[in-house]
């Protein structure tokens, strides 16, 4: 009997000495309010393109130690490409949270289901076209940050340096200081988000954000290309470039049916 007690004695103490305190499992916990601040702090952020990034249906596995398996990435990426070029700029558009993992969602995803939008027919170039388009150019990618338990409290900082190996958010510094640089009118059209002629294509992607889709064509020896902007129902804007620079802002409306008018004056 004395050695049972013992034993259960024994048993209940290395219980409690296993168990963990209460507010240690709590500090290891992320709250809801670090969760917002993650939220927050990776959103919207540019970051340039260090290693090979491919589209994907599903989020791309990157671990919490900084591995990743770089064989599966250029399987995945022989079906639809990389999102973007060593050295080019990528944009966060959104970020979820699981308990195990912080997925963040590149250039709007991925999306090859076709939408009925997509028989928007408008002109350009002077000639009217169908505007069909192209997954090849302006689908993105899923991201997934992966811990092997549940995700402790980190910071924004701390998801970007955990990324460094394939995305570098310092350049954005650049970015702001290039901003500096641009004539003021330059820098007004930036912030009120819109295009204007003589602007370059990095300029016009600070103001409006990445096109949906982009149209290249040849007129009379001179090659322009077209950036479309929007969704029906609603306000189209297609960006044109030449030579590098825009030459062309056209903003036109597209109803339910697909093809695109002037823009409607307000009612009064």
């Amino acid at each position: 009997m004395r050695h049972t007690i013992l034993a259960i004695c024994c048993a209940a103490v290395m219980a409690l000495a296993q168990a963990p305190n209460g507010k240690e499992d709590q500090a290891r916990k992320l709250t809801d309010e670090a969760r917002v601040e993650l939220i927050r702090g990776l959103s919207s952020e540019y970051a340039t393109v260090k290693a090979y990034l491919p589209r994907s249906k599903k989020a791309l596995k990157f671990q919490s130690d900084g591995i990743w398996d770089k064989s599966e990435w250029r399987d995945i990426g022989d079906e639809y490409g990389p999102v973007a070029r060593v050295g080019d700029l990528v944009q966060i558009t959104k970020v979820e949270i699981d308990s195990e993992r912080i997925v963040l969602q590149i250039n709007g995803g991925l999306n090859t289901r076709g939408k009925w939008y997509e028989r928007l027919e408008g002109g350009v170039g002077g000639g009217t076209v169908p505007m069909t388009r192209d997954q090849s150019r302006s689908a993105g990618t899923t991201l997934a940050v992966v811990y092997p338990g549940r995700i402790p409290p980190v910071k924004p900082a701390e998801i970007k340096k955990i990324l460094a190996p394939i995305l570098d958010f310092e350049k954005r510094s650049a970015t702001e200081n290039y901003f500096d640089t641009l004539p003021p009118e330059i820098q007004a059209a930036i912030k009120a988000k819109r295009a204007e002629i003589g602007m370059n294509r990095d300029q016009v992607k600070m103001a409006m954000g990445q096109p949906r889709d982009r149209i290249r064509q040849q007129n009379d020896g001179l090659e322009t290309e077209d950036w479309i902007y929007g969704y029906p129902p609603g306000r189209i804007t297609f960006v044109t470039f030449a030579n590098g620079k825009v030459t062309k802002v056209k903003d036109s409306y597209a109803g339910l049916g697909g093809s695109t008018a002037p823009q409607p004056k307000p009612q009064q």
